[in-house]
Protein backbone atom coordinates (compact mmCIF):
# COMPACT_ATOMS: atom_id res chain seq x y z
CA UNK A 1 0.00 0.00 0.00
CA UNK A 2 1.44 3.42 -1.29
CA UNK A 3 0.87 4.93 1.91
CA UNK A 4 3.78 7.26 3.62
CA UNK A 5 2.27 7.68 7.56
CA UNK A 6 4.55 11.07 7.46
CA UNK A 7 2.14 12.11 4.65
CA UNK A 8 -0.66 11.69 7.50
CA UNK A 9 -2.33 15.07 7.93
CA UNK A 10 -1.48 16.82 11.67
CA UNK A 11 -3.76 19.08 11.94
CA UNK A 12 -7.59 19.80 9.75
CA UNK A 13 -5.88 21.48 7.05
CA UNK A 14 -2.87 19.31 6.55
CA UNK A 15 -1.86 18.18 2.95
CA UNK A 16 -3.15 14.14 2.50
CA UNK A 17 -0.09 13.96 0.61
CA UNK A 18 -0.13 10.61 -1.48
CA UNK A 19 -2.94 9.08 0.14
CA UNK A 20 -5.84 7.88 -1.68
CA UNK A 21 -9.51 8.14 -0.11
CA UNK A 22 -12.92 6.90 -0.86
CA UNK A 23 -15.82 7.90 1.56
CA UNK A 24 -18.62 5.43 1.71
CA UNK A 25 -22.06 6.65 3.11
CA UNK A 26 -25.07 4.58 3.37
CA UNK A 27 -27.70 7.12 1.06
CA UNK A 28 -28.20 10.78 0.61
CA UNK A 29 -31.46 11.08 0.78
CA UNK A 30 -31.75 14.40 3.47
CA UNK A 31 -29.39 16.32 5.13
CA UNK A 32 -29.18 15.16 9.39
CA UNK A 33 -26.69 13.86 11.78
CA UNK A 34 -25.12 11.31 9.58
CA UNK A 35 -24.28 13.45 6.66
CA UNK A 36 -22.44 16.20 9.44
CA UNK A 37 -19.95 13.63 10.10
CA UNK A 38 -19.72 12.85 5.67
CA UNK A 39 -19.67 16.82 5.73
CA UNK A 40 -16.26 17.06 7.72
CA UNK A 41 -14.78 13.94 6.61
CA UNK A 42 -15.53 16.01 3.13
CA UNK A 43 -13.78 18.50 4.54
CA UNK A 44 -10.50 16.27 6.11
CA UNK A 45 -10.64 14.90 2.88
CA UNK A 46 -10.50 17.03 0.07
CA UNK A 47 -9.38 14.89 -2.68
CA UNK A 48 -11.68 11.81 -1.74
CA UNK A 49 -14.36 10.08 -4.14
CA UNK A 50 -17.87 9.86 -2.39
CA UNK A 51 -19.56 6.25 -2.53
CA UNK A 52 -23.41 6.32 -1.99
CA UNK A 53 -26.23 3.49 -2.22
CA UNK A 54 -28.95 6.04 -3.80
CA UNK A 55 -28.75 10.08 -4.02
CA UNK A 56 -31.92 11.25 -4.39
CA UNK A 57 -30.89 14.92 -2.81
CA UNK A 58 -31.93 18.74 -4.49
CA UNK A 59 -30.61 21.56 -4.05
CA UNK A 60 -29.87 23.46 -1.59
CA UNK A 61 -29.80 20.41 0.64
CA UNK A 62 -26.96 18.88 -1.03
CA UNK A 63 -24.42 21.64 -0.74
CA UNK A 64 -22.90 20.01 2.04
CA UNK A 65 -21.22 18.01 -0.31
CA UNK A 66 -18.69 20.85 -1.51
CA UNK A 67 -19.46 20.24 -5.26
CA UNK A 68 -18.09 16.84 -4.51
CA UNK A 69 -19.55 13.97 -7.32
CA UNK A 70 -21.21 10.95 -6.03
CA UNK A 71 -20.85 7.69 -6.93
CA UNK A 72 -23.94 5.30 -6.71
CA UNK A 73 -24.90 1.97 -7.03
CA UNK A 74 -27.58 -0.10 -9.23
CA UNK A 75 -30.39 1.27 -6.71
CA UNK A 76 -30.21 4.52 -8.27
CA UNK A 77 -31.03 3.02 -11.09
CA UNK A 78 -34.06 1.17 -10.31
CA UNK A 79 -37.84 2.64 -11.12
CA UNK A 80 -39.38 4.75 -8.37
CA UNK A 81 -36.66 4.33 -6.27
CA UNK A 82 -37.22 7.87 -4.44
CA UNK A 83 -40.46 6.62 -3.63
CA UNK A 84 -39.90 3.24 -2.02
CA UNK A 85 -36.15 3.02 -1.38
CA UNK A 86 -37.20 1.88 2.22
CA UNK A 87 -38.25 -1.44 0.40
CA UNK A 88 -34.87 -2.52 -1.17
CA UNK A 89 -33.65 -2.93 2.39
CA UNK A 90 -32.95 -6.72 1.22
CA UNK A 91 -31.04 -5.54 -1.25
CA UNK A 92 -28.76 -3.23 0.50
CA UNK A 93 -25.81 -5.99 1.20
CA UNK A 94 -25.28 -6.75 -2.01
CA UNK A 95 -25.37 -3.08 -3.41
CA UNK A 96 -22.92 -1.90 -0.93
CA UNK A 97 -21.04 -4.97 -1.89
CA UNK A 98 -20.89 -3.99 -5.27
CA UNK A 99 -18.32 -0.92 -5.27
CA UNK A 100 -15.13 -1.37 -6.52
CA UNK A 101 -12.61 0.10 -4.43
CA UNK A 102 -9.52 -1.46 -5.16
CA UNK A 103 -7.84 1.84 -6.18
CA UNK A 104 -8.31 3.44 -2.62
CA UNK A 105 -5.32 3.13 0.15
CA UNK A 106 -8.03 4.37 3.39
CA UNK A 107 -11.34 3.71 2.94
CA UNK A 108 -13.64 5.22 5.80
CA UNK A 109 -17.50 4.41 5.38
CA UNK A 110 -19.68 6.41 7.73
CA UNK A 111 -22.65 3.83 8.69
CA UNK A 112 -26.07 3.52 10.47
CA UNK A 113 -26.95 0.25 7.93
CA UNK A 114 -24.77 -1.11 5.34
CA UNK A 115 -21.76 1.31 4.53
CA UNK A 116 -19.54 -0.66 7.21
CA UNK A 117 -19.57 -4.05 4.74
CA UNK A 118 -17.25 -2.60 1.77
CA UNK A 119 -15.32 -4.70 0.51
CA UNK A 120 -11.68 -4.27 0.62
CA UNK A 121 -8.45 -6.09 0.41
CA UNK A 122 -5.61 -6.70 2.96
CA UNK A 123 -3.44 -3.78 1.61
CA UNK A 124 -6.29 -1.28 2.19
CA UNK A 125 -6.97 0.60 5.79
CA UNK A 126 -11.05 0.55 6.21
CA UNK A 127 -12.27 3.05 9.54
CA UNK A 128 -15.83 2.42 9.72
CA UNK A 129 -17.44 5.65 11.95
CA UNK A 130 -20.51 3.77 13.08
CA UNK A 131 -23.60 5.64 14.10
CA UNK A 132 -25.28 2.56 14.70
CA UNK A 133 -25.43 -1.03 14.18
CA UNK A 134 -28.48 -1.56 12.15
CA UNK A 135 -31.17 -0.61 14.54
CA UNK A 136 -34.22 -2.61 13.37
CA UNK A 137 -32.23 -5.47 12.81
CA UNK A 138 -30.67 -5.79 16.47
CA UNK A 139 -31.78 -4.62 19.73
CA UNK A 140 -34.40 -2.49 18.29
CA UNK A 141 -36.06 -5.08 16.48
CA UNK A 142 -39.32 -5.97 18.37
CA UNK A 143 -39.85 -1.94 18.36
CA UNK A 144 -39.67 -1.41 15.06
CA UNK A 145 -42.02 -4.31 14.30
CA UNK A 146 -44.82 -2.71 17.33
CA UNK A 147 -44.10 0.67 15.57
CA UNK A 148 -44.89 -0.39 12.17
CA UNK A 149 -47.83 -2.90 13.02
CA UNK A 150 -46.22 -5.97 12.11
CA UNK A 151 -46.11 -8.23 15.21
CA UNK A 152 -48.30 -10.52 13.37
CA UNK A 153 -49.19 -12.42 10.20
CA UNK A 154 -47.18 -13.39 6.77
CA UNK A 155 -46.00 -10.29 6.28
CA UNK A 156 -44.84 -9.77 9.69
CA UNK A 157 -42.86 -13.31 9.75
CA UNK A 158 -41.78 -12.46 5.94
CA UNK A 159 -39.84 -8.96 7.32
CA UNK A 160 -38.62 -11.08 10.49
CA UNK A 161 -36.84 -13.62 8.38
CA UNK A 162 -35.38 -10.11 6.50
CA UNK A 163 -33.87 -8.47 9.55
CA UNK A 164 -32.61 -12.21 10.40
CA UNK A 165 -30.33 -12.35 7.18
CA UNK A 166 -29.51 -9.24 7.50
CA UNK A 167 -28.13 -9.92 11.02
CA UNK A 168 -26.10 -12.86 9.69
CA UNK A 169 -24.92 -10.43 7.06
CA UNK A 170 -24.09 -7.59 9.39
CA UNK A 171 -22.00 -9.79 12.14
CA UNK A 172 -20.57 -11.72 8.87
CA UNK A 173 -19.14 -8.28 7.24
CA UNK A 174 -17.99 -6.82 10.75
CA UNK A 175 -13.66 -8.25 10.22
CA UNK A 176 -13.84 -6.16 7.00
CA UNK A 177 -13.37 -3.13 9.10
CA UNK A 178 -10.01 -2.63 10.53
CA UNK A 179 -10.47 0.25 13.32
CA UNK A 180 -14.52 0.79 14.81
CA UNK A 181 -15.37 4.64 15.30
CA UNK A 182 -18.56 5.21 17.89
CA UNK A 183 -20.27 8.37 17.77
CA UNK A 184 -20.93 7.95 21.68
CA UNK A 185 -20.37 5.00 24.41
CA UNK A 186 -23.93 3.73 23.98
CA UNK A 187 -22.79 2.71 20.78
CA UNK A 188 -19.61 1.76 21.18
CA UNK A 189 -21.52 -0.87 23.89
CA UNK A 190 -24.00 -1.88 20.98
CA UNK A 191 -20.78 -2.23 18.15
CA UNK A 192 -19.01 -4.77 20.86
CA UNK A 193 -22.96 -6.91 21.28
CA UNK A 194 -23.68 -7.02 17.67
CA UNK A 195 -19.66 -7.29 16.44
CA UNK A 196 -17.72 -8.53 19.34
CA UNK A 197 -15.19 -5.20 18.22
CA UNK A 198 -14.13 -2.76 20.46
CA UNK A 199 -14.27 1.22 19.06
CA UNK A 200 -12.68 4.37 19.79
CA UNK A 201 -15.18 7.40 20.80
CA UNK A 202 -15.64 9.84 18.42
CA UNK A 203 -18.03 12.40 18.55
CA UNK A 204 -20.48 13.88 16.25
CA UNK A 205 -19.39 17.37 15.26
CA UNK A 206 -21.49 20.34 16.46
CA UNK A 207 -21.11 23.48 14.89
CA UNK A 208 -21.22 25.46 18.52
CA UNK A 209 -19.46 29.16 17.28
CA UNK A 210 -22.77 29.48 15.12
CA UNK A 211 -25.02 29.42 18.27
CA UNK A 212 -25.53 32.22 20.19
CA UNK A 213 -25.35 32.26 23.60
CA UNK A 214 -28.23 32.97 25.47
CA UNK A 215 -28.13 34.85 29.17
CA UNK A 216 -31.53 36.51 29.75
CA UNK A 217 -33.80 33.68 29.95
CA UNK A 218 -37.63 33.68 29.83
CA UNK A 219 -40.31 32.01 30.77
CA UNK A 220 -40.76 29.11 29.14
CA UNK A 221 -39.25 25.50 28.48
CA UNK A 222 -38.43 24.48 24.94
CA UNK A 223 -38.59 21.24 23.42
CA UNK A 224 -37.51 20.53 19.25
CA UNK A 225 -37.57 17.35 17.24
CA UNK A 226 -38.73 15.70 14.27
CA UNK A 227 -42.42 14.56 15.45
CA UNK A 228 -42.14 10.92 14.82
CA UNK A 229 -43.25 8.23 17.65
CA UNK A 230 -39.32 7.27 19.29
CA UNK A 231 -38.75 11.10 20.12
CA UNK A 232 -41.63 10.67 22.19
CA UNK A 233 -42.97 14.63 22.10
CA UNK A 234 -46.51 13.52 23.31
CA UNK A 235 -45.20 12.47 26.60
CA UNK A 236 -43.38 15.59 27.23
CA UNK A 237 -46.48 17.46 25.92
CA UNK A 238 -48.30 15.35 28.34
CA UNK A 239 -46.33 16.01 31.41
CA UNK A 240 -46.82 19.78 30.94
CA UNK A 241 -50.31 18.96 30.97
CA UNK A 242 -50.13 18.29 34.53
CA UNK A 243 -47.38 21.30 34.62
CA UNK A 244 -50.09 24.09 34.01
CA UNK A 245 -48.37 26.51 35.17
CA UNK A 246 -45.45 26.06 33.02
CA UNK A 247 -45.46 27.10 29.33
CA UNK A 248 -43.83 24.73 27.01
CA UNK A 249 -42.58 25.43 23.19
CA UNK A 250 -42.37 22.41 20.95
CA UNK A 251 -40.65 22.87 17.55
CA UNK A 252 -40.89 20.70 14.44
CA UNK A 253 -43.01 18.65 12.47
CA UNK A 254 -44.15 15.44 11.50
CA UNK A 255 -46.45 12.42 11.29
CA UNK A 256 -47.23 12.90 14.96
CA UNK A 257 -48.15 16.58 15.07
CA UNK A 258 -51.91 16.06 15.02
CA UNK A 259 -51.68 13.49 17.87
CA UNK A 260 -49.41 15.70 19.96
CA UNK A 261 -51.92 18.49 19.12
CA UNK A 262 -54.73 16.60 20.55
CA UNK A 263 -53.03 15.74 23.73
CA UNK A 264 -51.70 19.55 24.42
CA UNK A 265 -53.44 21.94 26.75
CA UNK A 266 -53.24 26.21 26.89
CA UNK A 267 -49.76 25.98 28.30
CA UNK A 268 -48.50 24.25 25.13
CA UNK A 269 -47.55 25.74 22.05
CA UNK A 270 -46.88 24.01 18.53
CA UNK A 271 -44.81 26.37 16.32
CA UNK A 272 -43.68 23.60 13.66
CA UNK A 273 -40.72 24.00 11.26
CA UNK A 274 -38.58 26.99 12.72
CA UNK A 275 -35.61 28.62 10.58
CA UNK A 276 -32.25 27.22 12.30
CA UNK A 277 -31.78 31.18 13.67
CA UNK A 278 -35.08 31.32 15.05
CA UNK A 279 -34.50 27.86 16.40
CA UNK A 280 -31.16 28.54 17.91
CA UNK A 281 -32.57 31.85 19.66
CA UNK A 282 -35.21 29.98 21.05
CA UNK A 283 -32.78 27.89 22.72
CA UNK A 284 -31.14 30.86 24.28
CA UNK A 285 -33.91 32.04 25.71
CA UNK A 286 -35.69 29.01 27.30
CA UNK A 287 -35.35 27.64 30.21
CA UNK A 288 -34.83 24.52 30.13
CA UNK A 289 -34.53 22.04 27.05
CA UNK A 290 -36.66 19.33 27.55
CA UNK A 291 -35.56 15.45 25.65
CA UNK A 292 -37.18 12.69 26.07
CA UNK A 293 -35.61 10.38 23.01
CA UNK A 294 -32.80 7.62 23.30
CA UNK A 295 -30.89 8.79 20.87
CA UNK A 296 -27.38 7.14 19.65
CA UNK A 297 -25.83 10.62 20.14
CA UNK A 298 -28.53 13.79 20.14
CA UNK A 299 -27.50 16.99 18.62
CA UNK A 300 -29.92 19.44 19.42
CA UNK A 301 -29.37 18.49 23.84
CA UNK A 302 -25.57 19.93 22.60
CA UNK A 303 -26.68 22.36 20.60
CA UNK A 304 -29.30 23.63 23.92
CA UNK A 305 -25.71 23.79 26.10
CA UNK A 306 -24.17 25.74 23.26
CA UNK A 307 -26.94 28.17 23.65
CA UNK A 308 -26.38 27.99 27.59
CA UNK A 309 -29.42 26.44 28.33
CA UNK A 310 -29.80 23.33 30.75
CA UNK A 311 -31.28 20.20 29.72
CA UNK A 312 -33.86 18.10 31.43
CA UNK A 313 -33.47 14.63 29.88
CA UNK A 314 -33.91 11.10 29.25
CA UNK A 315 -30.81 9.60 31.26
CA UNK A 316 -30.06 6.69 28.54
CA UNK A 317 -28.15 6.52 25.48
CA UNK A 318 -25.95 8.95 24.18
CA UNK A 319 -27.00 11.96 26.71
CA UNK A 320 -24.85 9.86 29.14
CA UNK A 321 -21.93 11.28 26.90
CA UNK A 322 -23.28 15.02 26.83
CA UNK A 323 -25.10 16.11 29.72
CA UNK A 324 -23.72 16.24 33.20
CA UNK A 325 -26.22 15.16 35.74
CA UNK A 326 -27.20 18.36 38.44
CA UNK A 327 -27.69 15.54 41.12
CA UNK A 328 -24.03 14.18 40.20
CA UNK A 329 -21.80 17.12 39.13
CA UNK A 330 -20.57 19.87 40.45
CA UNK A 331 -20.90 21.68 37.32
CA UNK A 332 -24.04 20.77 36.15
CA UNK A 333 -25.48 21.33 32.56
CA UNK A 334 -28.74 19.25 33.24
CA UNK A 335 -30.94 16.69 35.16
CA UNK A 336 -31.62 13.00 33.89
CA UNK A 337 -34.88 11.18 34.40
CA UNK A 338 -34.58 7.58 34.28
CA UNK A 339 -37.87 6.42 32.21
CA UNK A 340 -39.91 7.63 29.65
CA UNK A 341 -43.22 7.97 31.47
CA UNK A 342 -45.37 11.14 32.17
CA UNK A 343 -44.66 10.76 35.75
CA UNK A 344 -40.83 10.92 35.31
CA UNK A 345 -41.06 13.90 33.14
CA UNK A 346 -43.19 16.06 35.52
CA UNK A 347 -40.67 14.85 38.26
CA UNK A 348 -37.55 15.70 36.35
CA UNK A 349 -39.00 19.28 35.43
CA UNK A 350 -39.94 19.95 39.41
CA UNK A 351 -36.18 18.93 40.45
CA UNK A 352 -34.82 20.45 37.74
CA UNK A 353 -36.97 23.85 39.27
CA UNK A 354 -34.91 22.93 42.31
CA UNK A 355 -31.67 23.11 40.88
CA UNK A 356 -31.98 26.21 38.37
CA UNK A 357 -29.80 28.69 40.04
CA UNK A 358 -26.33 26.24 39.67
CA UNK A 359 -26.40 26.50 36.19
CA UNK A 360 -24.60 29.46 34.70
CA UNK A 361 -24.73 29.33 30.74
CA UNK A 362 -21.02 30.08 29.77
CA UNK A 363 -20.48 26.99 31.89
CA UNK A 364 -22.56 25.05 29.18
CA UNK A 365 -21.58 26.97 26.51
CA UNK A 366 -17.76 25.68 27.64
CA UNK A 367 -18.64 21.88 28.07
CA UNK A 368 -20.51 22.18 24.89
CA UNK A 369 -17.31 23.19 22.99
CA UNK A 370 -16.35 19.58 23.91
CA UNK A 371 -18.34 18.57 20.95
CA UNK A 372 -17.50 20.94 18.81
CA UNK A 373 -16.54 20.85 14.52
CA UNK A 374 -12.40 21.28 15.65
CA UNK A 375 -12.82 18.73 17.97
CA UNK A 376 -14.37 16.09 15.69
CA UNK A 377 -11.87 16.92 13.13
CA UNK A 378 -9.23 16.55 15.37
CA UNK A 379 -10.29 13.40 16.79
CA UNK A 380 -10.62 11.73 13.34
CA UNK A 381 -7.32 12.42 12.06
CA UNK A 382 -6.03 10.90 15.46
CA UNK A 383 -8.13 7.64 14.83
CA UNK A 384 -7.27 7.38 10.97
CA UNK A 385 -3.30 8.15 11.35
CA UNK A 386 -3.27 5.14 14.38
CA UNK A 387 -5.31 2.78 11.74
CA UNK A 388 -2.92 3.18 9.31
CA UNK A 389 0.36 3.05 12.17
CA UNK A 390 -1.51 0.04 13.77
CA UNK A 391 -1.85 -1.55 9.88
CA UNK A 392 1.50 -0.91 8.84
CA UNK A 393 2.62 -2.66 12.28
CA UNK A 394 0.42 -5.29 11.40
CA UNK A 395 -1.58 -4.70 14.76
CA UNK A 396 -5.65 -5.38 14.91
CA UNK A 397 -8.23 -5.20 18.07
Amino acid sequence: MSVDVSDMPTSPNASLGSLRVALVHDWLTTYAGSERVLEQLITLFPSADVFTLVDTLDAPARDFLQGRPVRTSFLQHLPGVRRRFRQLLPLLPIAIEQFDLSAYDLVISSSHAVAKGVITGPDQVHVSYVHSPMRYAWDLQHQYLRQARLERGPVSWAVRVALHNLRVWDASSAPRVDTFVANSRFIARRIQKAYGRSSTVVHPPVDVERIPLGTSKGDFYVTASRMVPYKRIDLIVEAFGRLRDRRLLVIGEGPEMSRIRAVGGPNVELLGYQPTPALHRLLGEARGFVFAAEEDFGILPVEAQAAGTPVIGLGRGGLRDTVLDAEASATPTGIFFESQTVEDVVDAVRRFESHEGRFDPHVLRAHAQRFSVDAFRTAMIDVVTAAIEDHAAGRTD
